[in-house]
Parts: structure tokens; sequence; C-alpha cells
């Protein structure tokens, strides 16, 4: 079989995780690059071999109709326009997360995707990662019982990436829809994708990007930070979110906070059983009378090495065999629509109520 060409919007840091996934794919042809920066441009284009070089996604779109396949690696702002330009040229589109910078974009971007047949997935990352796919082994053996609430937290001390990611006209947020956005969807896939009935949130910025701090970066650095960035994002959002199946999430998402280390971890609830991901994966259940923990004998914590390539080969199994997607356009309008209401929850001071009578 031919192999599916692909073209990559965006060149910056994530489009690496893309570009090499794709070159390890023996059905793809990297075929074409594209960034508004000539110079990230050039130095991919040098770096991977590729000589189809834009620096405008229409130029490229246009010139290329052969493209069968396109990755949207750009700042949050740009996902939609890219995304549904590249849906128009009859390509398929694999999107990073978040979908867009709201719900009503990434609906526009599934209409594009229904109107020209073809896929748009979403790059849920966390979905394709071994201690989900262990989780997820254990839900369907019915091991917890009644998955009824959840806590995620994906908390840095000093963690503002800068460049565009504190950037509200290119990010159009701040830990909530870059982090945050991580854990609310691996919940949700977990528990079954649950419908959002209500949302309370509350965000802060008290911190900013930490200027002042001397020593220490905290490692995250956007490929384009300067000393001239913009910071007009939260520095930490928390939310409780209600699910149509009775469910309930509470998420906390920092760049910055005044913690002594970063953390992340992931905590389920069962009737029968809990788990908690942090990183390793650690279970907690009844055993003939006792409260006993379980760890499993075998390496449970994230591969991260693997991540993206599971993701990527996904994708092009999708288009290539036609299987039914893992992450669909649909729960990104979904995740969309809850970082919509927790802003606009921390904003008000009220809940935001999305569905169910109450809505009426």
């Amino acid at each position: 079989m031919e192999k599916i060409k692909v073209g990559v919007i965006g060149a910056g840091s994530i489009s690496q995780e893309h570009i090499r996934s794709y070159l390890n794919n023996p059905g793809v042809e990297l075929y074409a690059l594209c960034d508004i920066n000539e110079k990230t441009l050039k130095n991919a284009g040098e770096k991977y071999g590729v000589t189809r070089l834009f620096t405008d996604k229409d130029k490229m779109l246009a010139a290329l109709p052969e493209l069968d396949a396109v990755s949207v690696c750009t700042w949050n702002s740009a996902h939609a326009p890219c995304a549904i330009a590249a849906l128009n040229a009859g390509c398929h589109v694999l999107c990073e997360k978040p979908m867009a910078t709201s719900a009503a974009e990434a609906r526009r971007m599934v209409e594009a995707a229904e109107k020209n047949n073809r896929l748009l997935m979403i790059g849920f990352v966390r979905r394709y990662g071994n201690d989900c796919a262990i989780l997820k082994d254990f839900i369907s053996a019915g091991y917890f019982g009644d998955l009824y609430y959840a806590k995620a937290t994906y908390l840095r001390r000093n963690g503002n990436p800068g460049g565009w990611f504190g950037d509200k006209s290119r990010s159009a947020g701040g830990p909530l829809i870059d982090l945050g956005v991580h854990v609310i969807d691996l919940v949700r896939y977990l528990m079954g994708n649950p419908l959002p009935v209500s949302v309370y949130g509350a965000a802060f910025q008290k911190l900013g990007n930490r200027k002042n701090i001397k020593q220490g970066t905290g490692g995250y650095s956007s490929t384009e930070k300067s000393a001239h960035d913009i910071c007009d994002v939260e520095d930490l959002a928390t939310a409780m979110i209600r699910f149509d199946n009775g469910a309930v999430l509470s998420v906390e998402a920092s760049f910055s906070l005044n913690i002594k280390k970063d953390e992340g971890a992931i905590q389920l609830f069962g009737s029968k059983a809990g788990a908690k991901i942090d990183p390793e994966l650690e279970l907690y259940t009844e055993v003939n009378g006792y409260l006993a923990d379980v760890q499993l004998a075998y390496p449970t914590a994230l591969d991260f090495s693997g991540l993206f390539q599971r993701e990527i080969d996904h994708y092009i199994s999708c288009i290539r065999e036609g299987i039914s997607c893992i992450s669909p356009a649909g729960d990104g309008v979904t995740l969309m629509e809850i970082l919509d209401a927790v802003y606009e929850s921390a904003a008000t001071g009220h809940e935001v109520v999305l569905r169910g009578e109450e809505k009426k």
C-alpha cells in the first residue's frame, strides 16, 4: 500500500514527538512542514530531511493536494483555523490538545470534519499510556465496582513555560487549559466518558511567572521564551465537576504555587476498590476482611517513551484501516465545554449548569 503523506503544521517543541513518531511508522512519509517562524521551520527541515517547507498553511495545502493527513501542533488559538483549513483541503487531522480555545470553535471543527468526511482526532495522549491501559483492564473486569469520585492534580511550583503559554490571546488560559486538560480527560476516559452536568471553578493570578526567582527555572520553557513575555493567565485553577452518571471529579492545576515539589496524581474511588497513579499505580481494596494495598509486580509508571508513538500509530491505523478512533473529536468538544465552564464559573463566582433539568 502507498504510504500516508503527512504534513505537520507547527514545528515547535511538541511537534518533535509527532515527527519522530511519524518517521518511525513504516506506513508514513513525512511529506511537508509548516511554521510561521522561518528559523524554526528551516531547522526542523534540516534536522528531519524535509524539503517541502512552508510558512503559510494555506499555501502548503494549496500546493500539496496529494497530502493525506496533517498534525496541528501550533499554539492553541491556531488549532481551529489550521484544522478547519486542512479538513476543507481533504486531509485527515490530528489536532493537539486542547482542541480549541472554546467549545464553539471545537464544534466548527467537527462540522468541517463531517462535511468533508474526514477523521478529526484529538491529541489526548494520556489515553495511550500503559498506566491507562492497565486501569482500563481492571475497570472492565469490574474490579472497582461503582467509580463515584476522582481527584486529579497537575501542580507545578515554578513551571510557567513562558512564550505563548502565558499569553492568553494565544493560549486561551494557563495551567487549566494546558495541564488540567490532560488529567480531566484521562479521568473521563477511565470512567467511560460521562457527560458533565455542572461545574464550579475558581482561578487565581497571584504569583505570575515568578520572574523574581533568582535560581531554578522549574525545567519548563517554551522554545520562544523571552524577557518580554506577557503573562496574563491564571497561575492556579481548581474545579469540581459533576457528571451525568453521578460521579464527581475534583481537579487542581498550577503553573506557580507555593508547594514543596511538583505533583501529578490521579486517584479513583470505587465501591469495591480505589487506585492512585503517582506515578506508580497502586490499588486499595479489602482482602479477606482486611484493608489491603496492592502494588503490581511489574512496572506500572507511565512510559513516556512509547506514549506518542502509540498515539501516532493509532492515528495512521484509523486512516488506513478505518478502525474506531480512541480519541475522537466529540470528546474534545465535551472537554472544551468543561474548560469553558470552569473559566466562566471562576469569573462569575457561580456554578455553571451544562445539562439536565436545572439547565432548562
